[in-house]
């Protein structure tokens, strides 16, 4: 089972190989890394250290493996090592690199695994972040065919189905019934190439770092003396043969459908860019780097959308936790200028507040005559009360206390609030509140919809 809090390693762990395009020995680290940091790469080797976020929006490009660009600095194959993170449910993790490319190793992710093991992974005080599935989203590329399909599901499962077009390899099925799984039944599966593709990587220069134990060869094509022996001078063999199963030399297969799984482990890593774990059933048809990383784009962008525009539930016929008397025992602010009539949750990091929005406000008299809105800043203001209530509780004394203001950014307002309509403000800390500074995002709702968002920063101060 996964578990229900983020989890990063406990001690950094180190491993070396080389990069199967660059054919450079390569170190990498991986490092413990703290809560809601997500997966990200630092390239030790450049000026700065300059990190890089996995993030879809910075792929780059998906020819032979999925690769990232921010700034100009590269990290090339991300998925297999992002693969290995999600498949032990690590949530937080920091990977440092002395190459743009991590070491390519077996062509799987089982020796990322085992470095992972050995570091240890331990939980940290915060929940998951985990996607619900509740609607099925789809992406499909009309050149290739290739699709991926994403529906509700109790736990995160993934299927991949893949056609080559080829009779030594034809079609094949992999399924991973829930993700705790991925060590025992996908981890090692090895990346593989057919033999047309490797004379054309040859050609190019590339996969100076491959040899027959960290790529499966299918025999797709008649092998002339020629190619024969270009692959012994790239792969240092004296001899290279084909096996009866149309792989090169003697690598044997962990499965039958190794190709498959490999495609399996490839969705995983790729769609670790969309930023969170996921609570839903994958079915990839024809996978590849291009539709799984747009896939991963639309489906950070369909969950930034919905964490955006969430409206809270609650039963307003419920008793408050605070009432209008209770507030002002807390908050010094007072009629016309206290915005909030109710606070109906409240915790260490979050607060919820309500405010009724009645025609007898006294800002409608002039703002504005015939056709009443409520102004933006006092709908910031009223959130800035919420975080007020939030700061001012972890003091024991607040009436002795005041407020201020110190600033406010991403500020957006979305819909016009008119009389009669009732104001839901949700305000979550970014940090921890710290000298009473109150450091948060906030969001009100009104009918159903977001209507104001910021990011704000507020003080308390002895009177």
């Amino acid at each position: 089972m996964m578990s229900n809090k983020q989890q990063t390693i406990k001690n950094e762990v180190s491993l070396s190989g080389v990069g199967l395009h660059t054919g450079n020995t390569v170190k990498m680290t991986f490092k413990p890394a703290p809560i809601n940091h997500g997966y990200a790469f630092a390239r030790i080797d450049l000026e700065g250290k300059p990190v890089i976020a996995a993030n879809a929006e910075y792929v780059v490009n998906t020819q032979r493996g999925t690769n990232l660009e921010k700034n100009g600095v590269q990290i090339q194959t991300s998925e297999h090592v992002l693969a290995a993170a999600v498949g032990l449910g690590i949530d937080n993790l920091l990977i440092e690199i002395d190459a743009s490319e991590p070491p390519i190793m077996d062509g799987s992710s089982k020796f990322f695994i085992e470095a992972l093991e050995r570091a240890g992974i331990e939980k940290q005080d915060a929940d998951v972040k985990e996607y619900i599935v509740k609607d099925i989203i789809s992406y499909r590329d009309e050149v290739t065919g290739s699709e991926i399909i994403l529906m509700p599901s109790d736990k995160y499962e993934v299927t991949t189905m893949v056609d080559f077009g080829t009779k030594i390899l034809g079609t094949q099925n992999a399924t991973l019934q829930h993700i705790s799984n991925f060590k025992e039944e996908i981890a090692a599966a090895r990346t593989f190439s057919f033999l047309h593709e490797i004379e054309m990587l040859l050609e190019n220069d590339l996969i100076k770092g491959g040899d027959l134990n960290n790529a499966i060869v299918y025999v797709d094509k008649e092998l002339s003396a020629e190619t024969m022996g270009k692959l012994k001078k790239a792969f240092k063999k004296e001899d290279i043969a084909v096996q009866p199963n149309g792989i090169l030399d003697n690598l044997n297969l962990h499965w039958a459908n190794e190709a498959a799984r490999h495609k399996l482990l490839d969705v995983i890593g790729d769609l670790a860019l969309a930023g969170t774990r996921i609570r839903g059933k994958v079915i990839a048809n024809k996978p590849g780097h291009l539709v799984n990383t747009q896939f991963a784009k639309k489906l950070a962008k369909i969950m930034k959308a919905e964490k955006r525009n969430k409206v809270p539930q609650f039963d307003l016929n419920q008793p408050p936790l605070m009432d209008i008397h209770k507030i002002m025992d807390i908050l010094p602010h007072r009629p016309p200028f206290l915005l909030i009539d109710r606070i109906l949750e409240l915790s260490d990091k979050h607060v919820v507040g309500m405010k009724n929005v009645t025609m007898n406000e006294d800002f409608f008299v002039g703002h504005f005559p015939g056709a009443p809105v409520m102004p933006g800043v006092l709908q910031v203001e009223a959130m800035a009360q919420c975080g007020g209530i939030l700061v001012l509780s972890t003091v024991p004394d607040p009436e002795n206390y005041l407020t201020y203001f110190m600033k406010m950014d991403n500020v957006k307002f979305k819909q016009k609030v008119l009389p009669g309509d009732t104001l839901i403000f949700k305000c979550e800390l970014i940090s921890p509140i710290r000298r009473g500074i109150c450091h948060m995002q906030a969001y009100g709702y009104a009918n159903g919809k977001l209507v104001v968002e910021a990011e704000l920063m507020a003080q308390i101060a002895k009177k």
